[in-house]
């Protein structure tokens, strides 16, 4: 056991921090598994998203989720379900608007002091 104060303290936030990242892979370990089991749409996307989260937390390196969700992908096509749109391709084009040109305020020339010299 630490003696030191800050040390002791690291043991409760790594404590917890361990308990949190344990209940992200256990959610996450249960999807994929769903997913095995029965190939559908909503099986999929609470796959994808719990892979997601995972890379959000930490838990998960973002290219070992991206390899992950390509064979999911790729097992939803040859299961026949159609694979959940990501949130980049769900959300709608994005369309440039002209914005309003506002006038320019014409600035007035500062006043110049005279000073008197003696």
């Amino acid at each position: 056991m630490p003696i030191i104060k800050s040390a002791k303290k690291r043991v409760r936030v790594a404590t917890k921090a361990a308990a949190r990242n344990s209940k992200t892979k256990r959610v996450l370990r249960g999807a994929l598994k769903l997913f095995t089991r029965k190939s559908t749409t909503t099986a999929h996307s609470s796959a994808q998203s719990a892979i997601d989260t995972a890379v959000k937390k930490g838990v998960m390196h973002k290219n070992k989720a991206a390899r992950l969700k390509k064979q999911l992908a790729t097992q939803a096509k040859a299961a026949g379900a159609k694979p959940a749109a990501t949130k980049k391709a769900a959300a709608k084009p994005v369309t440039k608007k002209a914005a309003p040109k506002r006038a320019a305020a014409p600035k007035k020339a500062a006043a110049k002091k005279t000073t008197k010299k003696k």
